[in-house]
């Protein structure tokens, strides 16, 4: 532990021994909003959670879950009803300097002033965190956000998609190796998301640790080496994505049959199946308990053909709705 360095380094530039194993980490952490003579918001329920180093780390939840009140706990911007958290190792009430200048957050808003330009924004960030000029990577950091060629136009000028990119670029001016990045492709055209997401690729690549919140379940499946799904405040899932996933032990098989089925054979009566046409059987089955083989040998017992098949298997969507509709 190292609470006093206030500037830490990026993942990649530290030695080995002196690396956290959690980029952050959370215990019993607590929040309630309480308002003027209303009802009071438990937002966050004394949550444990950790975040493993130099991963790309996914946390999904609904709307009102208590993503962006954890988040918003960790960046200093929201103060915790109880619990601790740390990042990259450092307490955030102990030290919070050190702990802020640890993470750089991505928020979901695109709240940039008008008047100022990219180039501006950066350096003002960078001011604002105590990046002495001579360390400062302004022009870096706009050739990798693709911004160069728009780094004197005010920020009022630039498009939805570039905004969000320069949202990016100011939470990296001070090389943090703890990036957050909020809801960030709502709302952005599909040439960006990709452009966005081989640039997250890329940071993770070279050490830093990504947390990503996101509506797009099939993003998260696909980029996430670990999920945490947060519901009515609590921890309800937190697992490796593949491991995630494979706890719905059920598939969907579809054969298509060149005779026509006007009865479902008797070879077939073992198993749950559905016949949506005549020339059509959907199998639904765990995988624990039945093997494709089987199926395809009751089916050619009962004489019949098959000309096509295709299966489905569940996937992050399917678990994320599972989880959050069955708990109260």
């Amino acid at each position: 532990m190292n609470d006093s360095n206030a500037n830490p380094q990026p993942a990649h530039d530290q030695a080995g021994d002196d690396l956290p194993a959690l980029a952050i980490s959370a215990r019993g952490l607590d929040k309630v909003y309480r308002g003027d003579g209303g009802e009071a918001v438990h937002a966050l329920k004394a949550i444990d959670l950790d975040v493993p180093r130099g991963c790309i780390f996914g946390l999904l939840g609904p709307n009102g879950a208590g993503k962006s009140t954890f988040i918003n706990i960790l960046a200093g911007l929201v103060i915790k009803t109880g619990g601790t958290a740390r990042v990259w190792d450092i307490d955030i009430d102990r030290n919070a300097r050190a702990a802020r200048a640890a993470i750089g957050v991505v928020p979901q808003e695109l709240n940039l002033d008008s008047f100022f330009t990219p180039r501006e924004l950066l350096e003002l960030q960078a001011g604002l965190y105590g990046v002495p000029p001579r360390e400062r990577r302004t022009k870096e950091i706009l050739d990798r956000v693709g911004l160069t060629d728009r780094a004197e136009a005010f920020s009022r000028t630039l498009s939805g998609g570039m905004r969000r990119r320069l949202l990016v670029a100011k939470a990296l001016v001070h090389n943090p190796p703890v990036l957050v990045l909020d809801e960030p492709t709502a709302g952005v055209d599909i040439e960006l998301r990709q452009s966005l997401w081989a640039f997250v690729r890329e940071l993770n690549a070279n050490g830093t640790t990504v947390v990503l919140t996101t509506h797009y379940l099939e993003e998260a499946e696909e980029l996430c080496d670990r999920v945490a799904i947060i519901n009515h405040g609590q921890v309800i899932a937190c697992d490796d994505t593949r491991a995630l996933v494979a706890r719905l032990d059920n598939k969907e098989l579809r054969l298509s049959v060149a005779e026509e089925i006007t009865a479902l054979p008797g070879t077939l009566s073992d198993f749950h199946v559905d016949i949506p046409n005549s020339h059509l059987l959907v199998f639904r089955y765990r995988t624990s308990e039945t093997e494709v083989g089987a199926i395809l040998g009751a089916v050619a017992e009962a004489g019949l053909t098959v000309t096509d098949l295709s299966t489905k298997e569940p996937d992050l969507e399917d678990v994320f709705l599972e989880l959050t509709r069955t708990q109260p």
